[in-house]
């Protein structure tokens, strides 16, 4: 063969990195295209594990790097990684729902599952309906024969009840029913969720775990991420298989950016869920406030199954819900004032969050609260300032409240 022109040159090089490379970080794979050493290998059955290399679109070295190490974190056997939170909840609803089947939700539930739910199952012809995730007799009394998923969240969205986890997982167990924890909140480090309950219930857990990665494992709130695992590799090949169905893929320098966090996040978490129990405490004690929502207060909702099933953590997020005379758009302007908060979504990153929600069009079972009790709810996410900085700034936001 003459002398290649450039082009040719370029892609073909024969360089190649000299064998025992070592190093800290996790080498980087970009890849649409897989190339096999012979057609005999290009021809072989592609297997349906989820990590067999063919093309990029399923993952690289670097993404199935990833979901070891997810799967460790979780406590379970398999992984698979999507491009975000919600993506993962979505490869589960269709991985294990058909028309037909019913799904049970926690009226608490992640405002996005619900609309997924309401909408795009709706339309499928799967059916739905919502439970009170602290009533374990009620919920009992819902399953029935067309439920085939049930999705668990601890702690809720937005309002922080704790569910009793071993009640719901003991009944979902007795009768069968596929369960999926939504584990974003407890991260794999708040609790074993696939061993819910060591002391109480040996070996009672949920089959399937998400989270979004995107909250505490990356936690420099800079990438979109989920991943869903489960012990079990009959529904790891159905994961896998929807996986593919839908086309997900992942930007391999998200998954370093991943990569990156993870070895930190259990410093993280514990650093954001000290700041949040003091913070908590603090707004607690306020007489602007009518409550504080965080699972590990006593007389929070939930307290008691949170203490049954925790190792300890309890996360970076708690919401207060203000007094009635102090309306919505008071209670705007209170977070318009603070300085050390963003306003914004999502929660885990370095930077704190508030912001103030109406949740009147997304329960179905009503508030736990009546208007006479409590007024509009403000979610706080703490992240990595100084505590004292937050509560000088809690501190002086609620001059607007008042008006003083």
């Amino acid at each position: 063969m003459s002398k290649p022109g450039p082009s040719t040159a370029l892609i073909h090089h024969p360089f190649r990195a000299p064998d025992g490379w070592d190093a800290v970080p996790v080498p980087v794979h970009k890849a649409s295209t897989v190339l096999f050493k012979n057609t005999a290998e290009l021809h072989q059955p592609r297997l349906g594990d989820g990590i067999s290399y063919r093309y990029g679109l399923p993952g690289t070295p670097t993404t199935y790097t990833l979901a070891a190490r997810i799967a460790t974190l979780e406590h379970a056997e398999h992984c698979v990684l999507t491009p975000s939170g919600l993506s993962a909840i979505t490869l589960t609803s269709l991985a294990f729902l058909v028309p037909g089947d019913e799904v049970l939700l926690p009226d608490n539930v992640y405002g996005q599952n619900r609309h997924l739910t309401t909408g795009l199952l709706s339309r499928l012809g799967i059916t739905h309906r919502f439970y009170d995730p602290l009533d374990v007799p009620a919920f009992e009394a819902m399953l029935s024969e067309r439920t085939k998923l049930v999705w668990l969240e601890a702690a809720g969205s937005i309002t922080l009840e704790f569910p009793d986890l071993i009640g719901l997982l003991k009944a979902c167990r007795a009768r069968g029913v596929l369960s999926a924890l939504d584990n974003t909140w407890g991260a794999g480090l708040a609790f074993n969720a696939f061993d819910i309950a060591p002391g109480h219930e040996p070996g009672l857990g949920a089959d399937l775990s998400m989270q979004a990665l995107t909250k505490y494992a990356s936690g420099g709130a800079d990438v979109l991420m989920g991943a869903v695992c489960t012990r079990d590799a009959a529904l790891n090949r159905q994961l896998v298989a929807m996986h593919e169905y839908l086309g997900y893929g992942l930007g391999q320098n998200d998954v370093e950016l991943v990569l990156r966090g993870l070895p930190s996040i259990a410093l993280r978490y514990r650093a954001q869920d000290a700041a949040a129990r003091d913070l908590a405490a603090w707004m607690a004690g306020r007489p602007e406030v009518a409550r504080v929502l965080h699972p590990a207060l006593p007389g929070a909702p939930g307290h008691a199954h949170w203490a049954r099933v925790s190792r300890g953590g309890a996360g970076a997020l708690f919401s207060a819900v203000f007094k009635p005379e102090f309306g919505a758009r008071r209670v705007d302007a209170f977070v318009d004032a603070l300085a050390c908060f963003g306003i914004g979504y999502s929660w885990a990153g370095p930077m704190s969050l508030a912001v103030p929600y109406d949740l009147s069009r997304s329960r179905s079972l009503g508030l736990p609260w009546t208007p006479q009790e409590g007024g509009t709810l403000v979610r706080f996410a703490i992240g990595l300032e100084d505590v004292e900085d937050l509560r000088a700034d809690l501190a002086q936001a609620l001059q607007a409240l008042t008006g003083d």
